[in-house]
């Protein structure tokens, strides 16, 4: 057999191995793409970094300030009711209820199961079954004692009926029981503080503390003896709430006579008569008068109340966004219209190289328009530029007259850009201004926080 012999691979070198060529670096669409967004996000991170970040506000939409809340004392025309006789004392009258002369407040018995037998017509017992039905809907089984009102009203409806041709007034006996009927029209109240006798030309300051104010309950489930309070009578609806007062609540106060009142207890807000008192201790009370919404608080001495004297509502602004620019102010009968007939503006005399006058039409923003004249700003004219009126050579104004006028810098579209404001209100912080302005700012608008930070025009990095 004959020995083959393969060739021998060079050290090094592999078979089949292209040494005279080289693998070249070929870029790609995508590689390209990548890089240069790179190098814009590189770019974009620097500018960020560098430039001036100035703080934004967004324009909402309020009153200027919260009103003042207050806790006053409410004084009425009342009097307590004192038991005549000694006896088990049973009541007819709903607490907190309006009642007429003569009619049954309680009755008061030797015996403590004492009750009146008394036969009802046709138009009582369809009284009392609307009153079963109303208490029927609003029940809960974790008011039982709710029950025992309604037996008392339905009895006290009843001896009503009874005691109706009788003009009587004082006490009657039914069986064995004595009723006391109302001696004047008035408001039932089953509750006493021992402030019946408050008058509003004696009060001091310390009277609005309420830690140690108390109220107790007439309503007695036994025995009562002679003399014993077994009810409050309010007498007029008419009444008043008194408050106290700090000197700088005064100077705001001072020039008012009636003033709208929010009750905290249950948002109802009532038109009240408001005069300011000096008490003997030389402490300062506001003085609120009703004519009516008496009976909804008789559970209440100390009311909690917002009085509403911010009624100024409107876009709030920073007052530190609040800036001046001076317009240009030029006669409204120099304005006119463009070719569209919708675009106004103002033909401006030019010369040209031969000296031959031409005016052209040119567009700006009318800012404002008062007392006959528009406000131009100095970007489409300038100081001593020539308008004429429409139609004529002769009739010319020279632009020179200025006025300034208020407004902020809006920055939605990444610069500082003028925009008017009319301010109905201010105070340290903020200022209210009117909506829908023309040239003017909207809610939900971004302007700058503070104005003295930017330029006009100036692009703008939100911080």
């Amino acid at each position: 057999m004959q020995n083959t012999r393969l060739p021998k691979k060079k050290k090094g070198i592999p078979l089949n191995n292209h040494s005279g060529m080289r693998r070249r670096f070929t870029p790609n669409i995508g590689t390209i793409i990548f890089g240069i967004l790179f190098i814009y996000i590189i770019i974009s991170v620097f500018l960020y970094m560098t430039a001036t970040h100035v703080k934004s506000y967004q324009v909402t939409s309020g009153p200027l300030a919260r009103n003042q809340n207050y806790t006053g004392i409410a004084v009425y025309s009342e009097k307590v009711i004192t038991a005549d006789t000694t006896g088990y004392v049973q009541y007819y009258a709903r607490d907190n209820s309006r009642i007429r002369k003569g009619g049954v407040v309680y009755g008061i018995s030797a015996d403590r199961a004492a009750e009146a037998a008394v036969p009802a017509d046709g138009e009582t017992l369809g009284k009392i079954r609307e009153e079963m039905e109303t208490f029927t809907q609003t029940f809960e089984t974790g008011d039982f004692h709710d029950v025992y009102s309604l037996k008392y009203l339905v009895e006290g409806d009843l001896l009503n009926q009874m005691l109706e041709s009788r003009p009587v007034i004082g006490t009657v006996t039914v069986g064995s029981e004595t009723v006391n009927l109302a001696m004047e029209d008035g408001i039932v109240c089953y509750s006493s503080d021992g402030m019946e006798n408050l008058d509003y030309r004696n009060v001091s300051g310390d009277i609005f503390d309420e830690k140690s104010y108390h109220m107790d309950t007439l309503k007695q489930a036994g025995k009562v003896s002679a003399g014993d309070p077994v009810y409050r009578v309010i007498t007029s609806e008419d009444w008043s709430l008194l408050i106290p007062l700090t000197a700088k609540q005064i100077v705001r106060l001072t020039d008012i006579d009636y003033i709208r009142v929010k009750f905290l207890k249950d948002g109802v807000t009532q038109r009240a008569a408001f005069t300011i008192l000096t008490a003997p201790d030389g402490s300062y009370i506001g003085k609120l008068d009703f004519s009516s919404g008496l009976i909804r608080y008789l559970d209440n001495r100390f009311i909690d109340i917002e009085l509403v004297t911010n009624t100024e509502v409107g876009l709030k602004i920073p007052v530190s966004s609040i800036v001046t620019k001076e317009f240009f102010t030029i006669p409204e009968e120099f304005a006119t219209y463009g070719d569209d007939g919708r675009e106004i503006g103002f033909l401006r005399l030019t010369a040209d190289r031969q000296g031959r006058t031409t005016a052209s039409f040119v567009t700006t923003t009318l800012y404002e328009k008062r007392d006959g004249r528009y406000y131009i700003d100095n970007t489409s004219f300038r100081e001593g530029d020539i308008i004429v009126k429409d139609g004529s050579t002769t009739d010319r104004y020279i632009i020179r007259d200025t006025d300034e006028l208020e407004g902020v810098y809006c920055m939605n579209k990444g610069y500082a850009m003028f925009r008017k404001v009319s301010i109905r209100d201010k105070n340290e912080n903020y200022c209210i201004v009117d909506k829908g302005t023309s040239y003017g700012i909207a809610q939900f608008d971004n302007i700058v926080l503070n104005a003295d930070d930017v330029r006009e025009s100036q692009i703008t990095a939100r911080g």
